[in-house]
């Protein structure tokens, strides 16, 4: 394209993630021109250290540790650093500038997307963050603008691969959560330190995302009721089989009630989903969006959800849309957020639920529990007993398990039922509570 000036990005950061878009840029140059309507160049990237170890397919020269003077001279900034500082400030000051901006930074956008959406309107840019959720599934551009016109209702989404492939390897080779989340380290997927992963962080920001967008409404990071799985034991699993369930980490978001007057439910939680779902069948560290809309009905979209290159090709998708609305002259994407459904405390949400005790195997004590859930307003819908018989001439020794499935219930009437039962003298064990979704 002769004549036309170069479209300038700036890259903050060159990880496995930043190398991967470098890469993408650079090794592509006439299909990205082509796509874009104008040449993309790569004007620099920023680090840390220009001593450290890289791949050889970035050029030396493109690396800088003056990152707010690339900023200050691109068309298009791309973050993929990570954490909050300094990339909330470098992301700040490109808005301000007038450079479009895409990051694939969950947490910044979780713990303080709305500054960085503010500034985003108020200076007419784009501010695009496909990547943050899900990896290379196109997720983020469906919610925020092919169902713009519908009416979401909820989303079920296997937001981490880690948990994902630690939770698959427990229900297929029947081994325990640590040894899972060794062999996750091993292969790459979790960190040296998995608690981001294990305990829920890394969903519950991508839930925050998720809701944001669904429901037009800010839905901050602390908004989200958060519960990891290293309290999931391979029992645990080998119980959902029996009731024709599997175990997923579930990032939720839905709206309860009218959808122009209702209130939204955001949280993240191990969950038995029936098999016969589709996201049960999601394996390994693959992730997968299921979305119930009022028009569009079910959707499912699945994909890697990690790793350079898928989450690089997001990001890329990402550059060439911002690239061609600033060649355009077009103002950037607005942030949806009209709605303002207020968001519920973790104990006001509602679901079913799966309760497994160890009782005292003798007649009368399933009549018991029924009567406690009922005191409660907790209704069963199935209830499942198996026995282990060591009768003596003297009176019954036997223990027996039991497995209750409830219809939907609130969590708060649902953690004063299970303290009930926990209390009867037939009962000698709560050995699980799950919630389960997608029934």
């Amino acid at each position: 394209m002769p004549g036309t000036h170069p479209l300038r990005v700036a890259l903050l950061g060159c990880g496995v993630v930043g190398t991967e878009v470098a890469r993408g840029i650079l090794a592509n140059p006439i299909d990205l021109a082509a796509r874009v309507g104008a040449p993309v160049e790569l004007a620099g990237i920023a680090v840390r250290s220009l001593d450290a170890e890289r791949d050889p397919a970035i050029p030396r020269e493109l690396l800088t540790t003056d990152a707010e003077t690339l900023v200050d001279g691109a068309d298009v900034v791309v973050e993929v650093m990570g954490g909050i500082e300094p990339a909330r400030t470098l992301i700040l000051r490109a808005l301000e500038r007038g450079a479009a901006v895409v990051t694939a930074n969950k947490a910044l956008l979780a713990a303080g997307g709305p500054e960085l959406f503010e500034a985003a309107d108020a200076a007419g840019v784009d501010l695009l963050y496909e990547a943050a959720v899900a990896g290379a599934i196109p997720i983020v551009r469906p919610i925020r603008e092919s169902l713009a016109g519908d009416h979401v209702r909820r989303i079920l989404g296997i937001v981490n691969g880690t948990t994902n492939f630690v939770l698959d390897k427990m229900a297929t080779e029947g081994v325990e959560l640590d040894q899972a989340v060794k062999e996750a380290q091993q292969l790459g997927y979790a960190e040296a330190d998995p608690t981001a992963d294990v305990d829920g962080y890394d969903a519950a920001a991508k839930a925050a995302i998720l809701a944001s967008l669904a429901f037009h409404t800010r839905v901050a990071l602390a908004d989200v009721a958060r519960e990891g799985i290293r309290a999931v034991t391979a029992d645990d699993v080998e119980w959902a089989k029996r009731t024709g369930h599997v175990i997923k980490l579930l990032a939720v978001a839905e709206v309860l009630g009218p959808v122009d007057d209702g209130e939204i439910s955001v949280r993240v939680h191990p969950a038995l989903v029936p098999a016969d779902h589709p996201l049960a069948s999601v394996r390994g560290a693959f992730n997968a969006v299921f979305v119930e809309a009022d028009g569009a009905g079910p959707l499912m979209f699945y994909g890697q959800g990690a790793g350079g290159r898928p989450t690089a090709s997001a990001v890329l998708g990402d550059v060439v849309s911002a690239a061609r609305r600033r060649l355009t002259g077009g103002k950037g994407l607005r942030e949806s957020k009209d709605q303002r459904f207020p968001v519920l405390p973790p104990e006001a949400a509602v679901t079913r639920f799966q309760v497994r005790l160890a009782i005292a195997d003798r007649p009368g004590v399933l009549a018991q529990v029924a009567t406690v859930l009922a005191d409660h307003g907790v209704s069963i819908d199935t209830v499942r007993q198996t026995s282990s018989h060591t009768h003596s001439g003297e009176g019954e020794t036997g223990a027996a398990t039991l497995v209750i499935t409830t219809h939907a219930a609130r969590e708060a009437s649902l953690a004063a039922t299970v303290d009930a039962v926990a209390r009867l003298e037939p009962v000698r064990q709560i050995i699980s509570v799950l919630r389960v979704e997608g029934a």
